[in-house]
C-alpha cells in the first residue's frame, strides 16, 4: 500500500477558501443559535478543518434585537464590565442591555464560544451583528445558515 494516500491534511493560508452566510436570528434561543455560528467561525463544518488555523466562514446576523433567552434569563442574566479602576465594574440585566445594545447578546454569547487568544479573536472578527433585517454585505452574496 501507498502512505502517501494516508497523509494528514493541514490548511495553507493559501488552501483556505471562504465563504459568506446570512442568520436571521428571530425568535432563536441565543445559547443554540451561539454554538452553530461558533462552529462555522471556527470552520469545524468543513472537511479541510485545521485546529491551529482559522478556515471558517464570515457571518451575518440580522434581527438580533428579536433573540430569544429562555426562562427567567431576561431578568436574572447580568452582563459585566470592567474599567481596570478600583469600583470600575458595572453590571446590567439581559433587559437593559436588549433596550440598549441588543446585539451585544448574541456577540458576547458567540465570543465566549471561541478560543481565548490570537487565533479567537481573528474568527470573532469574521462575525458581524445588526439590529433590523437589513445588512450592508448584499454584495458579498450570503448564503442562508442551515441552524435548526
Amino acid at each position: 500500500m501507498d502512505t502517501q494516500s494516508f497523509k494528514t491534511f493541514n490548511a495553507t493560508p493559501d488552501t483556505i477558501e471562504r465563504d459568506w452566510f446570512v442568520v436571521d436570528a428571530t425568535n432563536r434561543v441565543v445559547g443554540r443559535l451561539a454554538s452553530r455560528i461558533a462552529r462555522v467561525l471556527r470552520g469545524k463544518h468543513k472537511p479541510t478543518y485545521t485546529p491551529h488555523m482559522d478556515t471558517g466562514d464570515h457571518v451575518v446576523v440580522v434581527n438580533a434585537e428579536k433573540v430569544r433567552l429562555k426562562g427567567r434569563k431576561e431578568q436574572q442574566k447580568e452582563y459585566r464590565t470592567y474599567s481596570g479602576y478600583p469600583g470600575g465594574d458595572k453590571s446590567k440585566s439581559a433587559e437593559t442591555v436588549r433596550e440598549q445594545t441588543p446585539e451585544r447578546i448574541l456577540r458576547q454569547a458567540v465570543k465566549g464560544m471561541l478560543p481565548n487568544g490570537p487565533l479567537g479573536r481573528r474568527m470573532f472578527e469574521k462575525l458581524r451583528v445588526y439590529t433590523g433585517p437589513e445588512h450592508p454585505h448584499e454584495a458579498q452574496q450570503p448564503e442562508p445558515l442551515e441552524t435548526a
